[in-house]
């Protein structure tokens, strides 16, 4: 009996009933998991790297994709390192000869991963100062119209 109360509660927790003027929209998803499995830079999260030194970072998907790469820095600085489409597996990021070299300001450098299911639209971006970062990144995955998304997070030092 337990399993079927926890079943039920799953399907219905993924039904969304939507009230328009012309009657009732059902809508239903169902969604095993995150997109990302892995996320952390080359030497782990919370490693140390000086001015000048380059980090990658580690990605790893369960499904193809679209990742943007959104740096928090130390001054409360938000903006976009890049954003790609990614298979499935596991990715040294930035992709080529092309490299992330660390520079001002010191501190914690937090970095989120934002997976979506087709490409985020070229108007929408994070970057500026925000009070509130949870919110900013709502209102992308919004914009991005993304029926699957994911977000992780890691974080590095730069001294």
């Amino acid at each position: 009996m337990r399993f079927v109360l926890l079943a039920l509660s799953a399907i219905l927790s993924a039904c969304t009933l939507t009230l328009y003027p012309e009657g009732l929209s059902v809508t239903y998803r169902l969604d095993f998991g995150g997109a990302i499995l892995r996320f952390e830079p080359d030497r782990g999260a919370g490693a140390t790297y000086f001015l000048g030194e380059e980090v990658r970072f580690l990605l790893t998907l369960d499904q193809p994709g679209w990742v943007s790469l959104v740096v928090l820095d130390p001054d409360g600085r938000t903006y976009e390192l890049d954003r790609f489409y990614l298979d499935r597996g596991t990715h040294l990021l930035p992709p080529g000869a092309y490299r992330y070299t660390l520079t001002l300001p010191r501190g914690l450098h937090r970095v989120r991963a934002v997976y979506t299911e087709g490409p985020p639209p070229a108007r929408v971006r994070l970057e500026g100062v925000y009070t509130d970062w949870d919110a900013r990144l709502r209102l992308y995955i919004e914009a991005s119209g993304a029926r699957r998304y994911d977000v992780a997070e890691t974080y590095f030092y730069v001294r």
